[in-house]
């Protein structure tokens, strides 16, 4: 029977046993004057290693040595930094500037402007010749309602035609 198939119950008393072997193992070994077996497992490790504060300075103080000679190295053969090319002079930039508020100010300009009245598709067709410009076509308000009355009216009968 394996340990993965018994109940807790099971191995709280199996553990139990095994603390009672053990100190009755011990027990015995003091009756016969020798050690048992988990004094010797305690002799067995060997003791932890320390090292004294003097020893510890020697190392922290080579070590700050290292890193200071590491860091004149690294000073002396850095790259020095490479001059800035190009550029834009202050006049040039002064003249986009201007230029700029110039373009927006016509823009603005412009949107306050009144807009000139839309003329229908017949005056815009015959203003301008066919062969020698394309004609952007204007549709009037009243033809726009047309329009969307006939694809409301188009909808609606679908929709109906489904239920």
């Amino acid at each position: 029977m394996s340990i993965a198939n018994l109940t807790p119950k099971q191995l709280r008393t199996a553990a139990d046993l095994q603390e009672k072997i053990a100190k009755l193992q011990s027990e015995l070994a003091a009756i016969f004057g020798g050690e048992s077996k988990a004094a010797q497992v305690a002799k067995a490790k060997p003791a932890k290693r320390t090292m004294s504060l003097a020893h510890k300075a020697k190392i922290k103080a080579a070590q700050k040595l290292r890193w200071s000679k590491a860091k004149q190295v690294k000073a002396k053969t850095a790259p020095k930094p490479a001059k800035k090319k190009g550029g834009m002079s202050a006049a040039g930039r002064a003249r986009i500037v201007a230029a700029q508020k110039a373009r927006w100010a016509a823009i603005k300009a412009a949107k306050t402007a009144p807009k000139a009245p839309v003329k229908p598709a017949a005056v815009v067709k015959a203003a301008v010749k066919p062969a020698t410009k394309a004609v952007k076509r204007v549709i009037s308000p009243e033809a726009r309602a047309k329009m969307a009355a006939a694809a409301k009216a188009m909808w609606a009968a679908r929709k109906a035609g489904k239920k």
